[in-house]
C-alpha cells in the first residue's frame, strides 16, 4: 500500500509539475506585467497563460508553441514584426529594447548553450540579465509550457505582436 501511494504521488506531482507550480510561483509577477504591457502583448500573454493553466501541449520545439500562442491570440506571422535580428554567434540585442511579450531567440546558457525561444514576461534581476520567460521545453514532450528565469544576455532576436 504504501508503496501505491508514493507511485500514486509521483504521477500527481509529474501531471502537475513545475509547468502549473511555476503559473503559481509567479502569478502576481505575470499578471503585473500583463496589466502594463502593451495591447497586442496583453492579449497573448493572456493567451499563453491560459494554455499553461489548460496544460496545452504542443507537439514540436519551442518554435512550434510560441507559433500556435500567437497565432491563437489572433497574431500569426504576417501580424508580428522583427524587431532586431542577429544571429547565434552575434549581434545580440540591447536588453532596453526587450518588452513584455516580445518573442526572443536566445542562447540558452541552462541547457548545454544551445539556441532557445521564449516569450518574454518581465525582468528579474535586470542588471544580471536575468528574466521570466514563458517557456515551451519542445523536444516532441508531453508537456505544457512554463515560466522560468533565464540568462538574457544574448538574445539574438526579437518578434513582436503588431
Amino acid at each position: 500500500m504504501k508503496r501505491f501511494m508514493l507511485a500514486l504521488l509521483v504521477s500527481v506531482s509529474t501531471l502537475l509539475g513545475s509547468n502549473t507550480n511555476s503559473l503559481h510561483k509567479y502569478r502576481k509577477f505575470i499578471l503585473k506585467a500583463e496589466a502594463t504591457a502593451a495591447p497586442q502583448a496583453r492579449k497573448v500573454m493572456k493567451t499563453t497563460r491560459s494554455m499553461v493553466q489548460n496544460r496545452v501541449v504542443v507537439r514540436g520545439a519551442c518554435w512550434d508553441y510560441l507559433n500556435a500562442a500567437f497565432t491563437k491570440a489572433g497574431y500569426p506571422q504576417s501580424k508580428i514584426s522583427k524587431i532586431f535580428k542577429g544571429s547565434k554567434r552575434g549581434p545580440f540585442a540591447s536588453i532596453d529594447i526587450i518588452r513584455a511579450g516580445d518573442w526572443l531567440y536566445f542562447i540558452n546558457h541552462s541547457f548545454h548553450n544551445i539556441e532557445h525561444s521564449g516569450m518574454f514576461i518581465n525582468w528579474i534581476n535586470k542588471a544580471r540579465k536575468q528574466a521570466l520567460i514563458l517557456s515551451y521545453a519542445g523536444q516532441n514532450r508531453s508537456e505544457p509550457a512554463r515560466y522560468r528565469v533565464y540568462d538574457l544576455s544574448h538574445v539574438y532576436y526579437i518578434m513582436r505582436a503588431k
